[in-house]
């Protein structure tokens, strides 16, 4: 694991017991679910990623996977138009909570599981989606595998990650992460046959304490600190890289 990968597995703030080696765990909403889940109210208040998704690869209609979901809080947005939805997470508590936030949704299920090993058969899936789930450059190249696995001819993965490069969350994330180079990662995706779409977004919270509370669970206390300062209202600009790549159709000949 590198990069964004390996800064993230540093940040945790507390081990996972049930943690293994083949698993990232996540710094913030395995620790903090409640918290984050006053962060994904927050992100995106416009629907910027959910309209620049659509545009790529619209999934109304057509069978998507959530690898990472954590507690499911997007699974309801996609259960609204596809036809079936999929939602793959490697930790047990997010499971549990995910499965009980889509209880009444028919067309949703939820698994255990990580993104190297998703427990789905073969040309399963129309869109597989991976957002801010650790799941960026090098060394994620077993998940792009096992996406292209369950992925129908013709189909997406479409793998959403922070932007590093625009500030201010950019310049947050680079003084937490110093060896974190996001060009590198871009090059990445770019290299395995990924477009890149950038995606201007406003986190919008209700009140100062649920920003402040927000920035902690995703910053290192010194550079949390600063963010708080810095982000003078009840909003913060976040930009967005979405990869997308699509499975061939028909036979690709070198």
């Amino acid at each position: 694991m590198k990069n964004y990968v390996r800064a993230a597995l540093a940040a945790a703030r507390a081990p996972d017991p049930g943690a293994t080696g083949t698993v990232v765990p996540s710094p913030n909403i395995w620790h903090w679910p409640d918290v984050y889940e006053v962060e994904n109210h927050a992100q995106d208040s416009g629907g910027a990623i959910w309209g620049a998704l659509r545009a790529a690869h619209d999934f109304a209609g057509r069978d998507v996977v959530d690898v990472g979901c954590g507690d499911g809080f997007h699974l309801p947005v996609f259960a609204a138009s596809a036809r079936s939805v999929t939602g793959v997470e490697p930790h047990a508590p997010l499971v549990e909570r995910a499965r009980r936030r889509v209880a009444e949704l028919t067309n949703v299920t939820v698994l255990a599981g990580p993104a190297q090993r998703l427990p789905l058969a073969e040309a399963s899936a129309d869109l597989v989606h991976a957002r801010t789930a650790y799941f960026f450059g090098p060394g994620c190249e077993p998940g792009l595998r096992e996406a292209d696995r369950v992925l129908r001819p013709g189909g997406a993965l479409a793998v959403v990650d922070l932007d590093a490069t625009a500030g201010p969350y950019g310049a947050w994330m680079r003084a937490d992460m110093p060896h974190y180079d996001p060009s590198a990662v871009e090059a990445f995706f770019a290299r395995h046959g990924f477009d890149c779409r950038r995606v201007d977004t406003l986190w919008r919270f209700p009140d100062r304490e649920s920003l402040a509370a927000v920035l902690r669970i995703e910053f290192s206390p010194r550079v949390a600190e600063r963010a708080i300062a810095e982000s003078s209202g009840l909003t913060i600009p976040v930009r967005y890289r979405l990869h997308v790549r699509r499975k061939p159709t028909g036979i690709v000949r070198a």
